[in-house]
């Protein structure tokens, strides 16, 4: 659909006809709108697209606002003419070339073999001007690969394949005679049996004529012979491509290996069967395990590793990426291999050295196997040792029988109610004074009186005392049973109390000279009990 850009106001039934007329174009009914090129506009085009811009002042419909209608006359899809000379100077000139004398270079980027004597000395030779040209490619002209190609370089390269082939031919041909010499020559003093040796001579003639027509086939059909037909990236599945096949016909499918339900399950999307589709079978005669075979050997394995070591090694703080740096990840998972095998044998070396190597061959030394020496230690009657050494124990390396503050016993010798401590005083406090027996004594004492009051004091729960029961007073005291409130002064005590609340509610009645007593009477009491809010009592809402 596409409409002027001069926007003016439509009737309804101008708008309705616009309408009809649209619809009109689109089922084919009425020509399509023609532009200001006479070119027809498809009427599908929707109108936010057909529709000019106000700015363009279009008078007529047309669709040129939406190709490039600002053309740069600076942009250029011309090319560098590549050897062209422009002057050839007889003489060396002032700022040119120091070896070839060209003036449109230095002596730095010259591409000519540096001479011995360069033409600023000898002003000999001097190499012609080349011809620099500077210009502006536009959007084209930057991302074309093919700017600037001479097409007929490209004949080099036909007649150089047909050179080959001609030379492929010729040695053909020459072998092939070589061959008929060879029989001929063999074949001339037998004359009966010249004429089977001719009907031979034709059959190999009609062989290598085989043999040299093959030789002509041309070498990119003989490479299809193992190739499939597919279609590949375009909308509808693909432009058609030339794919190889690399499975051998003879092999059987790996979904026909198994065909039971219930086997391994075949995914035809990707092509692949996880699992091992004949389990029970031996697996010498096995020629196919499944896909995860495939992950769990060879090359897979040791990249699976290579992989977890830079994650563990990422996670840690090391700046390492697979993708980014795959050799220095694959070196240092390397180094990290060879250290962890070399402190593994050495841990390794340092128990056995330790402990002993029970699997070893090597036969164990005497001490270890009997427990006894032919070491000589003579004792008298109290066990003391006259002649020889003892055997030293071994010893931790934490201290022992080392006695502290006093102690004949180390931490630890004594043990009662879950509390550990010392046999000599019996003290469960770590590091305090020995005190000895006395100690001893004193525990025992502390512990019978302690006995002693828990018995007692279960023996007073069991009879508690029965106390008497005061009325108290209503301001603390005990009420005497002859006590008797004036009414008077009751009613009096009831105003003041009145009065109080009333100024805690509102402090401006409150004056400056405040007069405070600190006698409070009976009649006091019983009124401010008598005006005091029991938060208990249901019918505290009804009063006063």
């Amino acid at each position: 659909m596409a409409t002027g850009a001069a926007v003016s106001f439509k009737s309804r039934e101008d708008h309705r006809k616009q309408l009809e007329l649209e619809e009109a174009r689109k089922a084919g009914l009425v020509p399509a709108e023609l532009d200001e090129d006479g070119k027809e506009i498809n009427p599908h085009i929707p109108q936010y697209m057909s529709s000019a811009p106000w700015y363009l002042n279009a008078q007529r419909p047309s669709l040129k606002h939406q190709r490039k209608w600002k053309s740069d006359p600076n942009y250029t899809k011309s090319w560098y003419d590549r050897g062209a000379k422009i002057y050839q100077a007889e003489k060396y000139r002032k700022g040119a070339c120091e070896n070839c004398g060209a003036m449109t270079h230095d002596k730095k980027a010259c591409m000519e073999r540096p001479r011995k004597t360069g033409a600023k000395f000898n002003s000999m030779h001097i190499a012609p001007d080349e011809k620099v040209e500077s210009f502006e490619l536009d959007y084209d002209g930057k991302r074309d690969r093919w700017n600037g190609y001479d097409p007929s370089t490209y004949s080099r390269v036909i007649e150089q394949y047909e050179a080959r082939e001609e030379a492929r031919r010729k040695f053909l041909k020459e072998q092939q005679l070589k061959k008929l010499e060879e029989k001929n020559s063999k074949n001339e003093g037998d004359e009966a049996s010249s004429e089977e040796e001719k009907e031979e001579e034709e059959e190999e003639e009609e062989e290598d004529e085989d043999k040299v027509d093959e030789a002509k086939v041309d070498e990119s059909k003989q490479m299809d012979f193992a190739k499939v037909e597919k279609r590949v990236r375009t909308t509808g599945g693909g432009s058609t491509g030339t794919v190889r096949n690399l499975r051998i016909r003879e092999d059987t499918a790996k979904y026909l290996l198994n065909l039971d339900v219930n086997s391994a399950y075949y995914d035809p999307k990707t092509r692949s069967m996880r699992e091992d589709p004949l389990p029970d079978m031996d697996p010498n005669e096995k020629f196919y395990l499944g896909d995860n075979q495939n992950r769990l050997s060879g090359q897979a394995l040791e990249f699976k590793q290579l992989t977890m070591h830079q994650h563990e090694a990422f996670e840690k703080g090391q700046d390492i990426h697979m993708q980014a740096a795959p050799s220095q990840a694959e070196l240092l998972h390397k180094n990290y291999t060879i250290i962890k095998e070399k402190l593994k044998s050495q841990t390794k070396d340092t128990i056995i050295e330790k402990y002993g190597n029970a699997a070893s061959d090597e036969a164990l030394p005497r001490e270890l196997l009997l427990g006894q020496s032919e070491k000589e230690i003579e004792y008298d009657r109290t066990g003391r040792i006259i002649k020889g050494q003892d055997m030293s124990l071994p010893k931790s390396k934490y201290e022992e029988d080392v006695f502290i503050n006093n102690h004949t016993t180390v931490w630890g010798s004594w043990w009662r109610d879950h509390q550990w401590g010392y046999k000599c005083c019996h003290q469960t406090v770590r590091n305090s004074y020995c005190t000895g027996s006395a100690g001893i004594e004193a525990a025992e004492a502390v512990n019978d009186l302690m006995m002693a009051n828990i018995a007692r004091k279960e023996a007073s729960d069991e009879q508690p005392v029965q106390q008497e029961e005061k009325k108290m007073a209503t301001w603390g005291t005990d009420v005497p049973e002859d006590l008797v409130l004036d009414e008077k002064l009751l009613a009096d005590a009831l105003k003041k109390e009145d009065q109080r609340r009333k100024e805690e509610k509102d402090e401006r009645k409150r004056k400056y000279n405040v007069k405070w007593n600190d006698q409070v009477t009976a009649e006091d009491m019983e009124a401010y009990r008598m005006k005091k809010v029991h938060h208990d009592d249901p019918m505290k809402d009804f009063l006063n």
